[in-house]
């Protein structure tokens, strides 16, 4: 059964998602939305035997404080998932997926025995445009609360790929009722470059980590042209594809998605 804690992360409330008891630890991280987006799948990849943890980024989701650019970049944020395993009281290895996973497999500092990229970002497919316009300073300077929610509502509509209430999409959209979510989001736009994904390539083409990708195929944000590319390229790397799935494809085909992600991290087992 899935669950909602809190754990103090550099003195800050850090809500996260968790599901299954005592077994291998399998982190699942958000991009520009928060943990809701893992709920669909927790317990299916929980009945592998793991347990599933999906975090709220600091100031995203159900966490307090409050991201900055300095802490939104993508190092950045892979070196706070450290401090936060160890606030969970979490030694040795983690699984992980998301696209700050790489950048924490590639550091070194946590072992990532598998890791898997959802939807993610790579090559230089970051940040799309409706996310670079707010890279400019003055443009981020001069958007309210009430324009990110719109912007949001526009991005959650799209990325849910499928008829959605009313309800669903206010579920998602709550968090960036909050001026201090709706700022921190803008951090995180403002911090998006593609130079981190494209610096990570040299390493990644020699990596014999085991990686897997699952796309929903009718993403338009993170086209699954960039997954076949790194599929193609990148060692130990194989492509889920699913069917009639947008950028989010929890939402889309959960059991598929949790199917796909309990067999491959249980493989470590």
């Amino acid at each position: 059964m899935t669950t909602r804690a809190t754990v103090n992360v550099d003195g800050v409330p850090i809500s996260y998602l968790s599901a299954g008891e005592g077994g291998p630890l399998v982190l699942l991280l958000h991009g520009t939305y928060w943990s809701r987006v893992w709920q669909p799948v927790l317990d299916g990849i929980a009945a592998a035997g793991l347990r599933a943890v999906a975090v709220d980024f600091p100031g995203f989701g159900r966490s307090g404080g409050e991201l900055t650019l300095e802490m939104a970049s993508v190092p950045a944020l892979a070196t706070w998932l450290e401090r936060f395993l160890a606030a969970l009281g979490h030694k040795g290895a983690a699984m992980i997926a998301g696209h700050v996973a790489q950048q924490m497999m590639l550091d070194g500092k946590i072992e990532v025995p598998r890791l898997a990229v959802v939807n993610g970002i790579m090559y230089d497919s970051w940040p799309v445009p409706g996310v670079a316009r707010f890279r400019d300073p003055a443009t981020a300077a001069a958007t309210t609360r009430d324009d990110v929610l719109a912007a949001r509502r526009v991005s959650v509509v799209k990325a849910l790929g499928r008829p959605a209430s009313e309800a669903e999409i206010a579920e998602y959209l709550d968090p960036w009722t909050d001026p201090r979510v709706a700022r921190s989001w803008l951090a995180l736009a403002g911090a998006a470059n593609n130079r981190y994904t494209m610096e990570m390539l040299p390493a990644l083409l020699r990596s014999k980590t085991p990686k897997l990708l699952v796309w929903g195929e009718d993403d338009g944000f993170q086209m699954v042209d960039y997954a076949e590319r790194y599929a193609r390229e990148i060692p130990e790397t194989r492509l889920v594809r699913i069917k009639s799935a947008g950028h989010i494809p929890m939402e889309n085909d959960p059991k598929a998605v949790a199917g796909a992600l309990a067999e491959f991290f249980a493989a470590e087992r």
